[in-house]
């Protein structure tokens, strides 16, 4: 297949990419490389996908909210399929630049959305987020459970990219899947999240903030795990008339060609055991310093991926420690401050 992914330089993005040139597609990747964090990172990304297989890889540095320009690149690339990854990422950025959200999640969403009409493929991948089960206590969380209470702006956005994606595969036949992303880690991974951001903490020998005064959970989510549900998802889009009965669909499924699946571990893990898998890699105790919860946070995510594994046989198998360890083997390579100073 020609797969459009946007994103590309992003953590998820580039492991998809990946992924996507491994087994023989090609794979034409955008991405704004906008400066949420380390620009540098994003563009070590793209230098490493090239080589790979660089006759079946077009990187562009597009912005998906400049419509004109992706209305012209749909038209002349023909995509077979979309996976959108291209989003302001970040529950706690979101408190402070709330418009970047919008400008991003909703309306670079809604040109993807308007590219897939006027320009049809026979699936758009989307990414969704763990973080639309908001005040949501029941566990694990499931796709037939209620998301109508987010508790950021974030996962409002995410939440409004469903029901976009589904009112376009109502009225336009696209065929549309949205994924629940849980708590992703690996190589590669964003600096702004726990593995990263503890990881360089406790290397330089300073205090990582513990929030909720560690009594938080995660269904923390090995990359290479993610990357086979995005793939697996790809292979099989919905058909209208599939699941849901038209005048009653659950949740995760409709009448339309469309599903909502969460893709994690369905083994949450105590965020004080997450930092102890990091100190055991590193060899290093944590500094901690202990914070109540932030606005906008939850205290515990967790999967349930019976969905996913009926649709695509998905099933996660990285354990906790084994990709703590290789996450950590590639920063010692990567990052320029990984000659750790004696203790």
């Amino acid at each position: 297949m020609k797969v459009l992914v946007t994103g590309a330089a992003g953590f998820i993005g580039y492991h998809v990419t990946c992924a996507l040139l491994a087994r023989g597609d090609s794979v034409v990747g955008v991405d704004n490389l906008n400066d949420y964090y380390d620009v540098a990172l994003k563009r070590a990304r793209v230098a490493a996908v090239q080589p790979r297989q660089a006759s079946d890889f077009l990187f562009l540095e597009y912005d998906i909210t400049d419509a004109p320009a992706m209305q012209a690149l749909f038209k002349e690339q023909q995509f077979d399929a979309v996976i959108n990854l291209a989003a302001q990422a970040g529950v706690r950025y979101s408190i402070d630049n709330p418009q970047a959200y919008i400008d991003s999640n909703i309306n670079g969403f809604m040109t993807i959305l308007e590219c897939c009409r006027h320009h049809p493929v026979k699936h758009l991948v989307y990414a969704s987020s763990s973080s639309v089960y908001g005040a949501n206590r029941k566990m694990p969380f499931a796709v037939t459970d209620n998301v109508d209470h987010p508790v950021s702006l974030y996962a409002a956005t995410k939440k409004a990219n469903e029901l976009m994606a589904h009112t376009y595969s109502h009225l336009y036949g696209i065929p549309t899947t949205g994924l629940r992303f849980f708590t992703v880690y690996g190589p590669w991974g964003r600096p702004d999240m726990a593995c990263f951001l503890f990881t360089e903490a406790i290397v330089r020998g300073e205090p990582i903030r513990v929030f909720n005064e560690g009594r938080m959970q995660r269904d923390f989510t090995y990359i290479d795990d993610i990357v086979h549900g995005v793939l697996g998802s790809l292979d099989r889009p919905p058909e209208a008339g599939e699941l849901g009965a038209a005048g009653n669909p659950d949740a995760g499924s409709s009448s339309a060609p469309y599903r909502v699946f969460n893709i994690g571990n369905n083994r949450p893990v105590p965020l004080m055991d997450f930092i102890h898998a990091i100190e055991t890699a590193l060899g290093r105790e944590a500094v901690k310093e202990y914070h109540p919860m932030q606005p906008g946070d939850v205290p515990a995510t967790y999967a349930d991926i019976d969905a996913l594994k009926a649709w695509t046989g998905y099933t996660p198998v990285t354990p906790l420690q084994e990709g703590i360890n290789r996450f950590i083997a590639w920063y010692r390579e990567y990052s320029k401050d990984s000659k750790e100073p004696s203790a």
